[in-house]
């Protein structure tokens, strides 16, 4: 039997974060993971600095011995359509192997980590848990993804219209990375047609991403092979026939998902907070795992869901704030004239700039998440 003040299932960068924000609390904190680190994951690999300033890790330290590939900008266009290249002259995003980061970030998390143990079994006991019947804890935190074992005890079964995805990770050898006409620090997004999802293709050194993914969960396959088969045509990227391999998530403001209970919480994917412009899951995962370990701390014990409101709060302001001023238009206008008027924009330079670029991808107008007492009392206030 082990014990301890918060267990946290998943040790992915929400669950990772909240540890780390935990870290000197005075808390037992344990994080649960089915697999065994370094694990694949799925995932387009890309983060912004302002990730890295919220966890505190400098580029300089991390980049020694793993990859971070800097990145300055996109390059942006329907499927079939002309490209438009969009950058800025300093460092915007980075591309990262998501079996490093998620590594480096659990190990210097400072919690204890249990791994290779999926969950079997999930109970109430007292004022507790009791998980796989050999675990206790006071506070449980689910950080396992859309599929979140916590998450499906709260009676998070399914998510309306999530995000389906495919895509693959693989490196290139010394020939394949010489004649390589994608740019690690131009990544290239394809939209398509029908404006229901985008592809991509991010060049990590000599490692390369491609990917897919739809709101829409028809066919999903046949839309990867045939986006494969176009960047093998056009940007001579032959993509692996195996190996590829698929994941769902769900987005904030689509996923209606409960993410607070009597001890408990959920971050992340657990939560259904990818940002629904982009898809981008990795940040608002760090920032809820944060934003939670706030909420365990500043709950003193007390893990009624009433006293762990906070977190809810906090997270919904820092998720809503930077929503794209075009929602409501996108919501009300037929999708044909959506159709019609995504891939007309999409061959605007300042369309792609100002509203796919640095919006929806790079978000540059949010800033830093603070959870200071002062910070935090002024985002209560302004609600």
């Amino acid at each position: 039997m082990d014990a301890c003040d918060v267990l946290i299932v998943g040790g992915g960068p929400a669950g990772s974060s909240c540890a780390w924000g935990l870290r000197d609390s005075g808390l037992d904190v344990l994080v649960l993971d089915r697999a065994t680190f370094p694990r694949n994951k799925l995932c387009g690999g890309w983060i912004t600095p302002l990730v890295l300033s919220e966890l505190s890790i400098a580029p300089e330290d991390y980049a020694p011995a793993h990859v971070l590939q800097p990145i300055y900008g996109l390059r942006l266009s329907a499927i079939g359509g002309p490209q438009i290249e969009v950058r800025h002259d300093h460092i915007v995003s980075y591309g990262i192997r998501r079996c490093e980061f998620d590594t480096y970030l659990l190990r210097r998390s400072g919690a204890r980590v249990r791994e290779g143990m999926a969950i079997n079994s999930i109970e109430r006991s007292g004022d507790g848990w009791l998980v796989n019947g050999v675990i206790r804890a006071r506070m449980l935190v689910g950080a396992g993804g859309h599929f979140c074992p916590v998450g499906r005890y709260l009676g998070n079964k399914g998510s309306p219209a999530p995000v389906l995805a495919q895509e693959v990770e693989f490196e290139m050898d010394s020939l394949e990375a010489g004649k390589s006409a994608v740019s690690g620090e131009v990544p290239e997004l394809f939209f398509c047609s029908d404006m229901l999802g985008y592809g991509w293709v991010f060049r990590k050194d000599n490692y390369l991403n491609v990917g897919l993914g739809r709101t829409d969960s028809h066919e999903i396959s046949r839309h990867m092979s045939e986006f494969a088969g176009y960047l093998q045509r056009t940007r001579g990227v032959v993509t692996p026939g195996n190996g590829i391999a698929g994941h769902a998530y769900g987005l904030f403001g689509v996923s209606q998902r409960k993410s607070v209970d009597d001890g408990a919480l959920l971050v992340g994917d657990a939560a259904g907070l990818a940002y629904a412009e982009s898809g981008e899951g990795i940040r608002p995962a760090v920032e809820s795992g944060l934003i939670a370990a706030h909420a365990i701390y500043s709950a003193q014990g007390n893990y009624q869901a009433s006293n762990l409101s906070l977190y809810s709060k906090l997270l919904n302001l820092r998720l809503q704030r930077e929503r794209s001023r075009l929602e409501a238009v996108s919501k009300m206008a037929p999708h044909a004239i959506k159709e019609f008027a995504g891939r007309a924009l999409l061959r605007n330079r300042t369309f792609c700039r100002n509203i796919v670029m640095n919006r929806w991808f790079l978000r540059i107008a949010e800033r830093r998440l603070e959870l200071g007492p002062r910070a935090v009392q002024e985002e209560l206030t302004a609600i």
